[in-house]
């Protein structure tokens, strides 16, 4: 009897390790993602503010984050990286802490790894939601110079596909 009870364990163990992948997947992908940036505003360390929503002519990477994660600290310096090498050509890199970071572990993050790029805040969430909701982090979203959302990244991104995706979005270099 107990070698039948093993086999029969087997033969549920494949159907259970896939129902529970799939509801990984499902809390992961959020409520849907937008097509276009939302029309939000990001408060910065510096004390500026850059509407996500307006079309300025940029490509950005809106990379949602937080300084208590160890891949998104771990990818930091590849999207430092990213930022200077296409930011002559017109793009940039916004770095979006979530509304459970505190402020002062960004501020003081973003001064010690001296941060090439934008660094904000979301301290009520409204940029994850409008964002479709973030699940996980680092999501990072290839943003064209329309407006558009090219590509979502989950987790941090193979930087040479980024940098292709990056070039096929920018004017060629002079």
């Amino acid at each position: 009897m107990f070698e039948r009870m093993k086999i029969m364990d087997r033969k549920w163990v494949s159907p259970l390790v896939l129902l529970a992948l799939i509801a990984v997947v499902w809390l992961l992908r959020g409520t849907g993602h937008p097509e276009q940036v939302p029309a939000l505003q990001v408060a910065l360390l510096d004390g500026g503010q850059i509407d996500l929503g307006h079309a300025d002519g940029k490509v950005r990477l809106v990379n949602f984050w937080s300084t208590s994660c160890g891949p998104c600290i771990r990818g930091m310096p590849g999207l430092a990286d990213t930022h200077r090498r296409h930011a002559a050509r017109g793009f940039e890199v916004v770095a979006v802490a979530m509304s459970y970071d505190a402020p002062s572990h960004v501020q003081d993050f973003a001064q010690r790894e001296k941060l090439p790029f934008r660094v904000g805040f979301d301290p009520v969430g409204a940029l994850d939601r409008g964002f479709g909701g973030i699940r996980a982090t680092p999501t990072s979203f290839l943003v064209d110079r329309d407006g558009r959302i090219v590509k979502r990244i989950i987790g941090n991104p193979d930087h040479r596909q980024l940098d292709a995706l990056i070039d096929t979005l920018l004017p060629p270099a002079s």
